[in-house]
Order: C-alpha cells, then structure tokens, then sequence
C-alpha cells in the first residue's frame, strides 16, 4: 500500500526520528497505528461500560430508588461542610 502523508505529518515523522525516539519512519507509523488502536479498544470499552451503567441506573429508576436532585445536592454539600470542619479540628 502506498501512503501518501502530508507536509505536516513528514515532519512530525521526522522530528520523532531526529529526536531519538525512533530509529525510522516505518517504527513511528507503527507506534502511532498501535496508539489508534488502543484508543479505539478504550472507546469501545467506555461505550460499553456506559451502556451498562445506563441500564443500570433505569432499573434502579423503575424500581424507585431514585434521589431528587435538591436532596442529592444537599447531601453533597454537607459532606463538604463536615470536611472542613474536620479539617479544622
């Protein structure tokens, strides 16, 4: 295959090598390649696992175990409250 790179890319390419950190520009295609790969691995698992947690918070919904916003705040707040008054102590 061939591949044609942009100015920009050539460049970031042959910074990487001039740098040391790579040897060629074959072992930086591939570094990159396997960054892209991972991202999308983490993007999958992050879809997946906010999926789940939706599921999730709709049972616990229907189930009825649910907080209205203002009390959630409020418990939040008072976490705080007691968080610097221990800090204090």
């Amino acid at each position: 295959m061939a591949i044609t790179l942009k100015p920009e890319h050539e460049q970031l390419i042959k910074a990487q090598m001039i740098a040391g950190k790579y040897s060629d520009s074959d072992e930086v295609i591939s570094t990159a390649l396997r960054l892209l790969e991972k991202c999308n691995l983490e993007y999958t698992q992050w879809v997946t696992d906010v999926r789940t947690n939706v599921t999730i918070a709709r049972a616990e919904v229907a189930r009825g175990e649910v907080l209205d916003g203002e009390t959630l705040v409020n418990s939040i707040l008072e976490k705080f409250r007691q968080a610097k008054e221990a800090q204090k102590s």
